[in-house]
């Protein structure tokens, strides 16, 4: 059974930090590039951060350089999401995504989402 599962937000001070974790099972986790993305109430779908399969590759969404930091670690089946200097405008659902090229078509799986509050 393929699962992705989130932990780690939560409600955070302007300027605080939180890590996000994203557990994989049930696929070959080393083998699919990582995302993040985030979705605020009324807002469309933002793609955060991207890490490659084997972490040598990663891009991040305009509104996060420079403060957030996606990882992963292929032997944990894990990926997660730093976020540093929070701001309200952080303020989202989070979703990590992990995604492979299956032929012409690709293989998406989706966390449960976790919600991230920054707000004093």
């Amino acid at each position: 059974q393929v699962q992705l599962v989130q932990s780690g937000g939560g409600l955070v001070q302007p300027g605080g930090s939180l890590r996000l974790s994203c557990a994989a099972s049930g696929f070959t986790f080393s083998s699919y590039a990582m995302r993040w993305f985030r979705q605020a109430p009324g807002k469309e779908r933002e793609l955060v951060a991207y890490i490659s399969s084997t972490a040598g590759s990663t891009n991040y969404g305009d509104s996060v350089k420079g403060r957030f930091t996606i990882s992963r670690d292929n032997a944990k089946n894990t990926a997660y999401l730093q976020m540093n200097t929070l701001k309200p405008e952080d303020t989202a659902m989070y979703y990590c995504n992990a995604r492979a090229p299956l032929g012409w078509q690709v293989v998406d799986y989706w966390g449960q989402g976790t919600q991230v509050t920054v707000s004093s």
